[in-house]
């Protein structure tokens, strides 16, 4: 007999710990995020709603633990990048070098929004959720989500060097 919400749990661990990371910008404190918010959802299991998206009632889970992690601990010990970890080498190649600098520069953009700008774009751009399921899990308006990605997206361009005004068009002489 299969047990669908673990099931569905254990299919959504990449995802909280993508977001996990993407929070804490730790590979460690990460793992330890999801397991908190593994056993907080089993111990509330009786509270999730079937009817609702199990995604999104984690990751407001996974969210609230990390409130609570940093409020318990002002103070940290030494933390590594991610980016310094041994297993995230690359296999050589001119294609992959340059996929690795873009996701580079991509990550450098992102990681340069403030909180709550990389908290949207990593809820609705990297885990697909709407605009009102990423509201509920930040516990925000909806119209704050929308501003805040819209703000995020721009930042993000500027960055990466991204031209976001309209080329202008050749074919009409009046513009020469």
């Amino acid at each position: 007999m299969s047990d669908s919400f673990a099931d569905g749990i254990i299919t959504l661990l990449p995802n909280l710990r993508r977001f996990a990371i993407s929070l804490c910008r730790s590979a460690d404190t990460a793992d330890d995020l999801v397991q908190i918010t593994v056993e907080r959802a089993f111990a509330a299991r009786h509270q999730f709603d079937p009817d609702t998206r199990l995604d999104a009632w984690l990751f407001r889970i996974l969210r609230n633990a990390w409130i609570d992690m940093t409020r318990r601990s002002k103070t940290r010990g030494i933390q590594i990048d991610i980016d310094d970890a041994p297993d995230a080498s690359t296999v050589d190649g001119t294609k992959v070098a340059e996929t690795a600098l873009m996701l580079k520069s991509a990550k450098a953009a992102i990681d340069a929004l403030p909180e709550n700008q990389r908290d949207v774009v990593m809820l609705i751009c990297v885990e697909e959720m709407s605009y009102k399921e990423a509201a509920t899990v930040l516990d925000t308006p909806i119209g704050t989500v929308m501003s805040r990605l819209a703000r995020a997206r721009l930042a993000i361009a500027k960055k990466l060097g991204i031209n976001q005004t309209a080329p202008r068009s050749s074919d009409n002489e009046g513009d020469r």
